[in-house]
């Protein structure tokens, strides 16, 4: 992949936040970054969709089990930006 696009943690997470909190249906404001995404309501479906989104929002192909390895929202966009801006 070809970006000069560069890609912050804080971009990333925000991102994130907002795909987390819709399916979860919760506020933005009540999203934790540290906290799991398996707490945020974030189970298999919509971990697959998120990967979706994530593949179609970012032009980064990943495996279906990403937001499993790196199961916070932290932590996921923490792998994202290191994917996003070294490819």
């Amino acid at each position: 992949m070809t970006n000069s696009t560069q890609y912050t943690q804080k971009d990333v997470e925000i991102w994130l936040i907002d795909r987390v909190a819709t399916y979860g249906n919760r506020p933005k404001e009540d999203i934790s970054t540290t906290r799991p995404l398996a707490e945020l309501g974030l189970d298999s479906v919509y971990a697959l969709a998120l990967c979706g989104e994530i593949e179609d929002s970012f032009q980064l192909e990943v495996d279906p089990t990403i937001a499993w390895d790196h199961p916070t929202i932290e932590a996921l966009a923490e792998e994202l930006v290191q994917r996003l801006n070294h490819d």
